[in-house]
């Protein structure tokens, strides 16, 4: 990355899914073009073949992470002092659920870029993983999926804590991918694609951080902070609403937690007796 050399290209890992999408968004495309031949027979049946061919050539493509991460490996052994090898290996072993590995070679990523030309996209990296493990369940104690906005109690899938932490922490590395964006050393798409993406990970999270806490204050029981819960929520969809004001959910929250706070709410167990009943403001 020194000598004056250009910076180098970071190539994206993309999950088989994307991979399908993206083959999705080009077809039309292709089929626009042969459609513009048609006063030319031999030609479009020419391009049709060539057509046929290449797509018998991408199904029989196969795409191998493993080799891609032995790859990167190899190009590590050669430039070692290179973040971008890091950075690829990283999304590799992240696509293939090695996630301490992947946090360890992003880490690694971000000591080598001592330029700063690549934060954007490392810590968008590192935001992922937890971002994944977030919206899984897989941290603290939080249920796999929030109980639902409008839902009944069911038993088994309370909240007993919503830890800032799980929330706070894909947040800081989402933000600090927005903030060097306009340092990033990525092509066009690259820099396009976090800058979509980076706002709309930080909205969700905040959506999810509230629809929690809602959720945390709706168990069966008391725990004394109800209140603070449904406020602290309110704050985390505005924020979610300030990124992406489409959002429909969180607006609706919003106006079902303003309901709560000024009427109050009652919990039923599961057999219909109020279990838990929290006061309003009037």
């Amino acid at each position: 990355m020194g000598g004056g050399r250009h910076p180098p290209v970071l190539c994206l890992i993309m999950s088989e899914d994307e991979i399908e999408a993206a083959e999705e968004v080009e077809q039309p495309q292709e089929n626009a073009e042969d459609s513009s031949h048609e006063t030319d027979q031999s030609l479009e049946a020419e391009d049709s073949e060539e057509a046929s061919e290449f797509d018998e050539e991408e199904e029989e493509v196969e795409f191998d992470l493993e080799a891609q991460v032995q790859e990167f490996r190899n190009q590590i052994e050669e430039e070692p002092d290179n973040c971008v090898h890091f950075y690829n290996l990283g999304e590799a072993l992240a696509e293939l659920g090695q996630i301490d590995d992947a946090h360890e070679s992003f880490q690694q990523a971000l000591l080598l870029d001592v330029n700063q030309e690549f934060k954007a996209i490392i810590h968008f990296g590192i935001g992922n993983l937890y971002y994944h493990q977030l919206m899984s369940g897989i941290q603290s104690n939080v249920v796999f999926s929030s109980v639902g906005l409008h839902s009944a109690h069911r038993a088994g899938s309370t909240i007993t804590s919503v830890a800032d932490e799980d929330y706070a922490v894909p947040l800081r590395e989402f933000e600090a991918a927005v903030q060097n964006i306009p340092n990033l050393k990525g092509d066009e798409e690259i820099v396009e694609y976090i800058s979509k993406n980076a706002p709309a990970q930080i909205a969700t999270i905040y959506y999810k951080w509230a629809s929690d806490l809602f959720d945390k204050a709706r168990q069966i029981e008391n725990y004394g902070e109800e209140v603070k819960d449904i406020k602290a929520g309110l704050k985390h969809l505005k924020k979610t609403i300030d990124i992406d004001p489409s959002h429909g959910q969180a607006s609706l929250m919003v106006k079902y937690g303003k309901k709560m706070l000024q009427e109050g709410f009652s919990i039923y167990d599961e057999y219909g007796f109020v279990a838990k009943e929290i006061p309003g403001t009037g």
